[in-house]
């Protein structure tokens, strides 16, 4: 191997260990014997301490250059480097529980490898344990336990080899087998980065030599392509999708899926800051691509090749270690992330707990709940379809974290399973076997007993137009005729049959797409139905009105201008949009399309409700309710 493929190699490892066991005075050492120090560092911090009478500690290196870190908010502050003979190496820096797993689980960084600290004075510890249990949950195999603070111990042979003994056959129980277990001291430097002639019992390597026996995880290129959304830019009339290649290679020209949604587009050109237009981008590259076609992607969306796309479901099996001190019950409401998608979602059912400290499985039938520092096997439901792979395939996009009012509160995999596709029904394309049932009573029928025509009143406008106002007068005065009439209302709609759906305009398509479909059963049953739904897009509307024949469907303009809507304002919707506190808001941060050709005007600014009803039934009356229309 050249001398420039070593030193263009690097290693992420992550340092972990119980409170106060070492880490920082590790750090510190690591850095000051590779010589990774800023010129004058490690002087300037000793003779801070000298001037106020303190002893000199490791560890003050790494408050300084968290200090210094912080001052600087272009280097990522979860990462630090340092560079032996044999590669560069990154510290993905994690001071607790919560930091590792967001570290570990979101973001670039994901450790290949991992130093552990026990201190010899204290053992092994209840944090050891779960450390240990986190690293296994992970994936993380190259694992060195480092038993440090040996100086207090007299450098005991017999200490070092009972922690090890214990240790070694906690994490056996889940298949953890670590590389090397090294005795330390790390203040003093012993078999940090020389060996230690204080412990000449002991004739393996140092940790410096440990980690470079660490082997490199090969770039996955080989794998099907990941390319997770981070953000949609907008420059010179360009759509640049940014995001990091997690895995696989991307081109030119390649065609390329988002995942949920599944809508195609071409690689037109793919940006690299600040280096400009390139042809292909491969795994651990963070780009930005523009699209031959300009099809709406957003954040939380996965691009992959069309042929080995991501599983995409609202169910799915998961471990996950939870740190929250709230009790997770089934049922109850939790964001997740995985890679830059958030959602909303609810532990469907638990499967199994386990103690992370003892590894004992306890009853779930006298715990239904996961309490803090457990590990549970669970079946979790998202509000919406995500994209993800089984861990054991992809990593990076079989990693997750749970989030709780802003704060990571639980992390872990997604399990080996098998996922029906459910991509030709989320894309609308239906079954060869499915057939349309016709019962014995016809529409006719329905309609010469009902006395009146079934058809779909579709009442668009801005929100604060007085659409639902309109329409349930509406509805009040075609029953008092005798008619069968009903109402589907956007918001009664959304807190059951659209529950599951946010206000994108991917989802709003939806929204309508199921509104569209109820309806015409309904009308098929011969009621006149009543919609009154923002549907902001023509294209929706449209799909809304090819489903019936023509004359069934009538579109109802309720047009108010933008300004009235927002005067009224009658749920404060306005101006919580206008406050940035509602994204996607119609007619403020989203658009609205007018309809261009409308069966019927009604203007809800110069009309009064009543005037507005008046004129609906007078063309009703003319092709669904003719008084003289007889049986």
């Amino acid at each position: 191997m050249s001398t420039n493929t070593l030193q263009s190699e690097q290693l992420k490892i992550v340092i972990v260990g119980h409170v106060d066991h070492g880490k920082s005075t590790l750090v510190g050492r690591l850095f000051y014997d590779t010589g990774s120090l800023p010129e004058g560092k490690y002087e300037k911090i000793k003779t801070a301490c000298e001037r106020r009478g303190m002893p000199f500690e490791w560890a003050f290196l790494m408050d300084g250059l968290q200090a210094e870190r912080d001052q600087n908010i272009t280097i990522d502050t979860a990462q630090i480097w340092f560079r032996t003979k044999q590669r560069q190496y990154v510290i993905i820096d994690a001071p607790g529980h919560k930091e590792f797993l967001k570290n570990m689980v979101t973001g670039a960084a994901s450790a290949e490898a991992a130093l552990l600290l026990i201190d010899a004075s204290e053992g092994v510890q209840e944090q050891s344990r779960r450390h240990g249990f986190l690293l296994s949950l992970l994936g993380i195999r190259q694992i060195a336990v480092l038993v440090n603070k040996m100086d207090l111990k007299g450098y005991s042979d017999k200490v070092f080899k009972s922690i090890e003994d214990e240790y070694r056959a906690f994490l056996k129980q889940f298949g953890v087998e670590p590389k090397l277990f090294i005795p330390i001291a790390a203040a003093k430097g012993d078999n940090v980065a020389n060996k230690s002639t204080n412990m000449p019992w002991y004739s393996g390597p140092t940790v410096l030599e440990a980690l470079d026996r660490f082997q490199t995880a090969e770039p996955p290129h080989n794998l099907p392509l990941r390319f997770p959304i981070q953000d949609v830019y907008r420059f010179d009339q360009r759509r640049i999708l940014a995001g990091r290649v997690e895995s696989g290679i991307l081109r030119v020209g390649d065609k390329i899926l988002f995942s949920p949604r599944n809508k195609v587009s071409t690689v037109k050109s793919i940006e690299n800051w600040p280096h400009g237009s390139r042809e292909v981008a491969t795994a651990g590259e963070s780009i930005g691509i523009t699209l031959t076609e300009q099809i709406f992607v957003e954040r939380g969306q996965i691009g992959s090749g069309e042929q080995d796309a991501p599983i995409e479901e609202d169910v799915f099996n998961a471990k996950f270690f939870w740190l929250g001190r709230q009790n997770l019950e089934v049922g109850r409401k939790i964001k997740l992330k995985l890679t830059t998608e958030e959602v909303e979602c609810q532990i469907q059912s638990i499967e199994k707990l386990i103690d992370a400290s003892t590894l004992e499985e306890i009853d779930t039938k006298s715990r239904p709940y996961v309490a803090r520092n457990d590990v549970a096997e669970v079946t979790i439901r998202t509000k919406t379809p995500i994209a993800f792979d089984n861990a054991d395939r992809i990593v990076n996009t079989g990693r997750f974290v749970f989030i709780d009012r802003f704060q990571v509160c639980g992390g872990g995999v997604i399990s080996k399973g098998e996922y029906p596709d459910r991509r030709q029904v989320l894309s609308g394309v239906k079954s060869q076997n499915i057939f349309w049932s016709a019962g014995k009573i016809t529409r006719e029928i329905r309609e010469q007993r009902n006395r009146h025509k079934g058809a779909i009143l579709w009442l668009t406008g801005l929100s604060g137009a007085g659409k639902s106002t309109v329409a349930t007068e509406l509805e009040r005065e075609l029953f008092a005729m005798g008619l069968h009439t009903y109402i589907l209302d956007g918001d009664n709609i959304r807190h059951g049959l659209s529950a599951n759906l946010g206000f994108s305009p991917e989802d709003r398509t939806e929204n309508i797409r199921r509104v569209a479909e109820v309806a015409r059963l309904l009308m098929d049953a011969g009621v006149m139905v009543i919609t009154a739904f923002i549907s902001p897009y023509r294209d929706d509307r449209r799909l809304a009105r090819s489903l019936v024949n023509e004359g069934e469907f009538v579109e109802v303009y309720v047009n108010a201008p933008l300004e009235v809507c927002e005067q009224r304002d009658p749920k404060g919707l306005y101006k919580k949009a206008r406050a940035g506190e509602i994204a996607n808001f119609t007619g403020v941060s989203a658009p609205y399309e007018p309809p261009d050709r409308p069966e019927l005007v009604v203007h809800t600014d110069k009309q009064t409700p009543a005037e507005c009803v008046a004129h609906i039934i007078d063309f009703l009356k003319l092709q669904y309710i003719d008084t003289d229309w007889s049986i």
